[in-house]
């Protein structure tokens, strides 16, 4: 008899169940199979972004490659003309570094007014981080130790030139190298000085700032 009422309160309780399922499935399907259609067209949608961001990024890879290839083979025209279409139409970062890659091609093929400008120009342009910006002006003062002033130089790196700067050592390289030049041994000698005493500047860079320092002091022209 017991098993008897278990039984049948087993089965009450399953048709209950049932009852509560059908009502649940009446009341909320709309929304269940809106949620499932969200879902399923959320993780399709995902899958056909990364494919085609994949393909992107590919895409403009092979070409900056192609166009660096171009550069190394001395085809400096053509590779000029493969970056600046990069330029416009480059996925992601490739893009900009179509842009600093065609600013090099224009120092080689010896325009350095023109490279200059373009560097100038990704430094000042705010829609690229500032690692980039602050390595197209330390490219740009390098080229002007050569063909500008001293004020020109200090105009776009000497702000870098700072104890916690991290181009700071390539700052103060070019400052010291255009006051060099200019004649200006006193504040050559302050430059080199401070490269040499900072104990993180690359050995490279160091041996470079102390020979110029001994050549300094040789000269007599800075007390």
């Amino acid at each position: 008899m017991v098993d008897q009422n278990d039984s049948f309160i087993r089965e009450v309780n399953e048709e209950l169940r049932s009852d509560q399922v059908r009502n649940a499935w009446k009341r909320y399907s709309r929304w269940i199979i809106g949620v499932a259609v969200v879902i399923v067209l959320g993780t399709a949608g995902h899958r056909l972004w990364t494919h085609w961001d994949s393909t992107q990024a590919s895409d403009a890879g092979d070409k900056f490659l192609a166009a660096l290839t171009l550069a190394d083979q001395g085809k400096r025209d053509e590779a000029e003309a493969a970056l600046q279409a990069l330029e416009q139409e480059g996925y992601g970062a490739y893009g900009v570094l179509a842009r600093f890659r065609g600013a090099s091609v224009l120092a080689e093929k010896g325009d350095p007014a023109g490279a200059i400008a373009s560097f100038k120009t990704i430094g000042d342009d705010a829609s690229i981080p500032d690692a980039v910006r602050n390595t197209a002006k330390i490219r740009a003062a390098w080229l002007l130790v050569d063909t500008g002033t001293y004020q020109d130089v200090s105009a776009l790196v000497e702000s870098m030139a700072t104890p916690t700067n991290a181009m700071r050592h390539a700052a103060r390289e070019a400052l010291g190298l255009a006051a060099y030049k200019a004649g200006d041994m006193v504040r050559a000698r302050e430059w080199f000085e401070q490269i040499s005493e900072d104990a993180e500047t690359p050995r490279n860079v160091a041996n470079r700032a102390q020979m110029l320092l001994d050549n300094i002091k040789a000269s007599g022209k800075a007390p």
